[in-house]
C-alpha cells in the first residue's frame, strides 16, 4: 500500500473487469489499488462463460487453473420450444477451434475470488469493504476517489487514471448522468437456484438451455457444480406481473408451468429458497470516460442475459483497458483521445451483441 495514497491506477470494483485489469497492470509493473465495496467471496449472478472468454483467460494465465477447477465444463447451448421440445445441442466444436470449443459454467463467488486472488498474486494492492463515495476532480479531470473505509473513516486515494469497474451500479455513469436505458430491452428477470434437479449426462451435463415462453419470454437453465442449477425467467414486466402477481417466488413458479421441459427438469429438485428479481437492467453510458477516467464492462453497458455476453465483455474490456492504460502511462496522456481505440473496440463489440439480442426478441 502507498503511504501517501498516491497510485499509478485506481480501480473501482473487484469483479471480473476490475480484477483482470488490475492483474495485468500490476504485471506491467504499475502501482495499482483495487477498491472493493464487499468482502469476497460474495454472491453474484452471471454464471455462464462463452467460448470467446478463452482469449482473455489465456492472457491472464488462468486456463490451467480453470481446467483444474470444479467448474462444470460447457460444450454447447440448446433451445427449447414453447411446447417443451428441445433442439439438438449446438456444439461449439462444430464452429470453433478445439482450444475454445469447451468453456465453463462458473459459480461466481468462486470464479471472482480466483480472479481477485490472481490480481493480488501479481502485486495489485486490494482493499475490501471499502465504499467509493465520490470522484475527486480538478476541473473536468478526475484525479482520484474519496472512500469510506471499513472502520467508518474516510480517506482519499489519487492517481492519474481511475478505472470504473463497478458493474451494473455504473458508479461514474450514474454520477455523471451518462447512463441511458434501452427501451427496446425493458425486461424483468426473476431467478433462483435448484439442487437435485434433473440434468443431462456426459458432455451435455453443462449445456446452457434457453427455453421459450409464449410471450417473448424465456428461461435460462445453467448447470453448476455442487449439484446446483441456476434457473431464471426473463420477460416484459407487464407479462410477469399479470393478474397482480408480484412476489418473485410466485412469478417464478407460475412461469415454470409454462414450459414442459423446464417443469420436467426442475421436478426432482428443490429451490434453495432464495428468489431474486431485477428490472430495467439494459443500459449504456453516453461516454466511455473523460480525462483521468475510463469505464469497463457493465459499468459502461449491460445488454441482456440471453447470450451470456456480460462476463465475456467484462474480461475482454479488462484486458483491453490494461493495455490501453499501460500505453497512456507510458505516454503520460490520460485524455479521452488516448483511449479512442479502446472505446471504439468496446462499442463495436457491444453493438454487435445488441443486434443479436434485438433479433432474438423480434
Amino acid at each position: 500500500m502507498s503511504d501517501n495514497g498516491q497510485y499509478d491506477v485506481l480501480l473501482i470494483g473487484a469483479g471480473p473487469s476490475g480484477s483482470s485489469a488490475a492483474a495485468l497492470l500490476a504485471e506491467y509493473g504499475h502501482n495499482v489499488l483495487l477498491i472493493e465495496r464487499e468482502k469476497f467471496p460474495r454472491y453474484h449472478i452471471g454464471e455462464s462463460l462463452l467460448p470467446f472468454t478463452h482469449e482473455p483467460l489465456k492472457r491472464l494465465g488462468l486456463i490451467e487453473r480453470m481446467r483444474a477447477s470444479a467448474f462444470i465444463k460447457k460444450y454447447s447451448v440448446q433451445f427449447v420450444s414453447t411446447s417443451g421440445k428441445a433442439s439438438q445441442p449446438f456444439y461449439f466444436n462444430t464452429r470453433y477451434d478445439d482450444d475454445v470449443a469447451q468453456t465453463w459454467q462458473v459459480l461466481r463467488s468462486e470464479f471472482d475470488q480466483m480472479l481477485l486472488d490472481h490480481a493480488r498474486d501479481k502485486g495489485a494492492n486490494v482493499v475490501e469493504e471499502t465504499k467509493v463515495l465520490d470522484l475527486l476532480r480538478d476541473g473536468d479531470r478526475v484525479t482520484g476517489v474519496r472512500v469510506r473505509q471499513p472502520d467508518g473513516t474516510e480517506a482519499e486515494y489519487r492517481a492519474p487514471i481511475t478505472l470504473d469497474c463497478s458493474g451494473k451500479e455504473s458508479f461514474a455513469a450514474s454520477r455523471n448522468r451518462w447512463r441511458v436505458p434501452d427501451p427496446e430491452l425493458n425486461k424483468v428477470a426473476v431467478w433462483t437456484y435448484y439442487k437435485g434437479a434433473k440434468r443431462d449426462n456426459g458432455i451435455d451435463e453443462g449445456t446452457t438451455t434457453v427455453a421459450f415462453l409464449p410471450e417473448k419470454g424465456w428461461f435460462w437453465h445453467i448447470p453448476l457444480h455442487d449439484d446446483r442449477v441456476s434457473v431464471g425467467v426473463v420477460a416484459e414486466g407487464k407479462y410477469l406481473t399479470r393478474d397482480g402477481v408480484k412476489a418473485p417466488k410466485d412469478i417464478f413458479h407460475r412461469e415454470v408451468t409454462q414450459n414442459k421441459w423446464i417443469e420436467e427438469y426442475l421436478a426432482p429438485g428443490k429451490s434453495t429458497g432464495d428468489y431474486y428479481i431485477t428490472n430495467e437492467f439494459s443500459y449504456h453510458s453516453r461516454h466511455c470516460g473523460c480525462e483521468g477516467l475510463l469505464l469497463l464492462g457493465d459499468a459502461f453497458c449491460f445488454l441482456d442475459p440471453v447470450f451470456s455476453s456480460g462476463l465475456m465483455l467484462a474480461l475482454k474490456s479488462g484486458v483491453m483497458a490494461a493495455d490501453a492504460v499501460h500505453a497512456a502511462i507510458e505516454a503520460n496522456d490520460f485524455s479521452p483521445a488516448q483511449f479512442e481505440d479502446y472505446a471504439a473496440t468496446l462499442r463495436e463489440g457491444i453493438e454487435n451483441m445488441r443486434k443479436l439480442v434485438y433479433v432474438f426478441y423480434h
